[in-house]
C-alpha cells in the first residue's frame, strides 16, 4: 500500500471589499481579501463607523445617555467606605 499526500485544493473566495478573486488559504495573510489594500480600505470603513450592527435601543439608551444614577455637582467628594 503506497500513501500519496496531495495538497488540499484551495479555495478562491471573491473579496468582500473589491469583489475580485481571493485565495482563502492559510498562506494569504489579507484572508479573506485579495490583498493588504483591501484589508485596509475595510478596516478604515468600520474605524469611521461606516458599517454598524443593527441593534434595538436599550432602555439606558433613551435616556439621552446621561448617567441613570443620583445628580451630583461637580464639587461632591466621592464616598469612600
Amino acid at each position: 500500500m503506497t500513501a500519496s499526500t496531495t495538497a488540499p485544493a484551495v479555495r478562491t473566495v471573491r473579496c468582500p471589499a473589491c469583489g475580485g478573486p481571493s485565495r482563502y488559504a492559510a498562506d494569504n495573510p489579507w484572508r479573506p481579501f485579495c490583498s493588504e489594500r483591501c484589508k485596509n480600505l475595510d478596516f478604515g470603513a468600520w474605524a469611521s463607523e461606516n458599517y454598524r450592527v443593527a441593534t434595538q435601543p436599550s432602555v439606558d439608551d433613551e435616556d439621552g445617555g446621561e448617567s441613570s444614577g443620583p445628580a451630583s455637582s461637580s464639587g461632591d467628594k466621592p464616598i469612600s467606605h
